[in-house]
Order: C-alpha cells, then structure tokens, then sequence
C-alpha cells in the first residue's frame, strides 16, 4: 500500500508517545485483573481443556500484546496526524475508533467470564471480538501497514484465547 510506503521512522518525541501508548493500553487492559481469579472454588472445579497453557503464559502473553496494541495505535495516530492527505488524516480517526470499540470489549471479557462465572458468556464476548480485531488490522492497514502488522499476534491470541473459552465451555 502507497501509505505503508510515505510513513516515516518515528523520530524522539514520537518514540516517546509509542512508548506511553504501550503503557496506557497495559493499563487499560489492567483493568480485568481484579476479576481473574485462577486460584477461585469456581476455577478450580472446571474442566479445562488440554491445550490450556501454564498460568504464567497469561502474564507474558497479555503485557507484550497490551504493548503492540498502543504502539500500534500510535503510529496510527501519528500517521493521521501528520497526514497531508485527509483521507488519511480520516481513516486513521476512523481506525482508532474502530480500536477503542474492540479494546472495550476485550476488557469487557473479564469480568463477564471470571466475575459472572459465565463462559458462555466470554464466549460470545469473544466471538465479538474476533471480527472487531480483524477490522481493526484492515483500518489500520489503510493508514500505516507496520500497526497492522503489530496487531497480527493479537489478533493469532484472540482466536486461540476463543479456542480455549469454547473448550472450557464445552468442557463444563
């Protein structure tokens, strides 16, 4: 894509706002951590399946993800910013509506499955999710191709995250 092509490294002050928006994006997604209670009765009791992976997985893979999601959202940000084009300047406020909408819902699955003790609940969340994440890489393809691909293991986690719901789901 012509964009993907014009966007420019980004230089200090830039850097530094990717580096904020990878730690705003934790904190938001910090926000389902009251509700996770591996360690519950409820938890306990559930059949799990058995490509679910060592708990500690959960607290390496969701901060680096949490990470590439703001840096992500930066570029976007910085490319329609910058943008000479308003085209640009609208699909990158476009896309990052679009990447606040499936943010929500991703910290929405939290308290629906671990606080409502409701996996048919962080089922359907999840398969909300996935489309929105999904649009979101295209949104962001059409303003800057290297957020879309930093998006690209979230979107390979949602799917395996929907795997392992359905598993628990259907386990229990």
């Amino acid at each position: 894509m012509a964009t993907a092509a014009r966007s420019r490294l980004p230089d200090r002050r830039d850097a530094l706002l990717i580096v904020a928006a990878a730690v705003a994006v934790n904190l938001i997604g910090a926000v389902g951590v009251p509700f996770t209670a591996t360690e519950s009765a409820w938890f306990a009791e559930l059949a799990l399946p058995a490509y679910y992976p060592p708990g500690w997985a959960f607290g390496v893979v969701w901060p680096i993800l949490y990470a590439l999601l703001g840096a992500a959202a930066a570029l976007v940000y910085l490319r329609g910013r910058d943008a000479r084009d308003a085209r640009i300047a609208r699909d990158a406020r476009t896309a990052l509506g679009l990447f606040a909408v499936q943010l929500g819902v991703n910290v929405a699955w939290s308290p629906v499955f671990w606080g409502l003790e409701r996996p048919d609940l962080g089922l359907a969340v999840l398969v909300a999710l996935l489309p929105l994440v999904a649009a979101t890489i295209l949104a962001f393809d059409r303003v800057d191709r290297r957020a879309a691909a930093l998006l690209v293991p979230y979107l390979a986690w949602v799917c395996f995250a929907t795997a392992l719901n359905y598993g628990i789901w259907a386990l229990n």
